[in-house]
């Protein structure tokens, strides 16, 4: 930030005696940095104290100059305001020159949210999952098994059913985020992103980081209390109804299984799920997942005689923490084998088992007919993950 205060008097479109229009800002401040945004534009940035000090001056209604002689007499160094200014632009910080000041919409959903997140819900949640467990254990068809999966002839049907049975579920840990958020006034974004060869609905919370550390907790994991509350809910559906017409316990153990399966995918630590975020933010790390992944290629060259890594361009935070998460992230490497062993290998191996035998001709038409559906189904999701991660990647290559 140092530079003379005349040099960025140059600076085109910049009046140094005129104050600059910042929009409604918000700080947070941790250690020796703030976190200043604005729920106008729903970005943030982190500053280091005595840039967030310049800012808070600037938004204050000192002029350009003004707050730059404040900053000389207080820290006895000149300060960059023109570049200053230029990344509060960049950032959308500074409201447009011919735009009027504008009303910050309330954030819908409020009282939702704080409703069911608070107190006497999570003891229901609480009381509903330990019931759910009691009678897994009292019953053991109730408990989430791969055969589950198979609960019916028609493996079409099989496919369908979990994807579409899923959405609903996915639709219902994406709003506890949303809501977890928004009870504390955070707007949210939904989006639709991919996970390996898996679509992915993920819920963006900017304004999170706007929020004390401790507020941030329950936006993060409540997309996997959701998936509890329903594996526990589904159980209970399931249990009521076993041995009844219908298929319907068949069908909620089947969804069951699935989520199980959904709220596994948490422990993948070298993907940023919400366990990584929520270790993350406990640790205040910037980018723990780039710097635990330099230490395990740093491990592989040290152990093949290359040349080291650079370690230090990481966070001192980073870095410290890097040391055992990279273990951590072997064990998701190891955890993503076993399940690819357990449930992968098997079920593929029972539905392509059964697709060939039905193809060969040793099936009715209807028979083959579910097969080649399946195959298409199939088909149809792969194709739109490679779509979606095409997308993604020009868009990289454009930014």
């Amino acid at each position: 930030m140092h530079a003379d205060l005349d040099s960025s008097s140059d600076a085109p479109g910049l009046d140094l005696d005129r104050p600059v229009p910042l929009r409604r800002l918000v700080y947070l401040a941790e250690a020796d940095e703030v976190t200043i945004g604005s729920p106008e534009t729903d970005t943030y940035a982190v500053f280091p104290a005595d840039g967030a000090e310049l800012v808070r001056m600037l938004a204050d209604g000192a002029t350009p100059r003004e707050a730059a002689e404040r900053y000389e007499a207080a820290h006895g160094e000149s300060v960059d305001i023109a570049d200053l200014i230029e990344a509060l632009a960049d950032l959308g910080l500074v409201r447009p020159a011919d735009a009027p000041a504008e009303e910050t919409a309330p954030v819908r959903w409020q009282r939702l949210g704080r409703l069911v997140f608070s107190r006497p819900a999570l003891i229901g949640y609480a009381l509903l999952t330990a019931l759910a467990v009691v009678e897994m254990i009292r019953v053991p068809r109730l408990v989430p098994t791969i055969d589950k999966i198979f609960f019916s002839p028609s493996y079409t049907l099989v496919v369908l059913v979990l994807f579409l049975g899923q959405v609903p579920l996915l639709a219902l840990h994406e709003a506890f985020h949303a809501l977890a958020g928004r009870r504390l006034g955070l707007r949210s974004k939904l989006s639709v992103g991919h996970r390996l060869v898996y679509l992915v609905l993920e819920t963006s919370l900017d304004g999170l980081v706007s929020v004390p550390r401790r507020q941030r907790y329950l936006p993060i994991m409540a997309g996997m209390l959701a998936d509890v509350l329903a594996i526990a809910v589904l159980t209970l559906v399931a249990d009521a109804t076993l041995g009844a017409a219908g298929g319907v316990a068949s069908f909620c153990l089947a969804i069951a299984y699935a989520t199980v399966l959904r709220l596994a995918w948490q422990g993948f630590f070298y993907l940023r799920t919400d366990l990584y975020v929520l270790l993350s933010t406990i640790l205040g790390s910037v980018n723990l997942h780039a710097a635990a992944a330099d230490v395990l290629r740093d491990a592989a060259r040290r152990g093949t005689g290359r040349p080291r890594l650079d370690l230090s361009a990481h966070h001192p935070v980073d870095r410290r923490a890097a040391r055992w998460y990279a273990w951590l992230m072997v064990v998701g490497y190891a955890f993503t084998l076993t399940m690819f062993a357990g449930v992968v290998v098997p079920t593929a191996y029972r539905l392509l088992h059964d697709v060939w035998l039905r193809l060969s001709g040793q099936a009715s038409v209807a028979g083959r007919l579910d097969s080649l559906a399946l195959m298409l189904l199939s088909l149809g999701q792969t194709a739109a993950v490679v779509v979606l991660a095409a997308r993604e990647r020009r868009a990289a290559r454009a930014a």
